[in-house]
């Protein structure tokens, strides 16, 4: 198995590079014949977030909907996929960066009972606390 980078993500999603575009579609298309699947790590979804609302001012809506499409294709295997599905249904609900969400939900899944942070706007989310 080989995982994709963020950027393959972008390409795939925006097809601003219509070469590039094409060339992950032939990619995914002749891996689902085959059986074969990509990984997609958690830090691949945070950055593929970030890089979606600040360089290409797709909001939040369209992250959201971007992420989910992500996850229920069958030859990508997403990590952490429960807490990406958890990250995406809070994100829904409220206003939290979604970013933070995906830090909040991985560490909550470890564990943790909550991310310490000096960002005040993440710190209203249950999720986090104020250092």
């Amino acid at each position: 198995m080989k995982g994709l980078d963020t950027n393959v993500l972008v390409r795939l999603l925006v097809a601003d590079d219509e070469t590039q575009a094409r060339r992950v579609v032939n990619l995914l298309e002749s891996a689902e014949r085959v059986g074969e699947s990509f990984f997609v790590s958690s830090l691949v979804l945070l950055e593929l977030a970030w890089v979606l609302e600040l360089a290409y001012d797709c909001t939040r809506a369209e992250v959201l909907e971007a992420l989910e499409r992500l996850t229920m294709m069958p030859v990508l295997r997403i990590e952490n996929l429960s807490v990406v599905h958890r990250a995406i249904a809070l994100g829904r609900k409220g206003r939290q960066d979604i970013a933070d969400l995906l830090i909040g939900c991985c560490a909550a899944d470890s564990g943790c009972t909550a991310v310490l942070t000096f960002d005040k706007s993440a710190s209203r989310h249950e999720l986090f606390e104020r250092l």
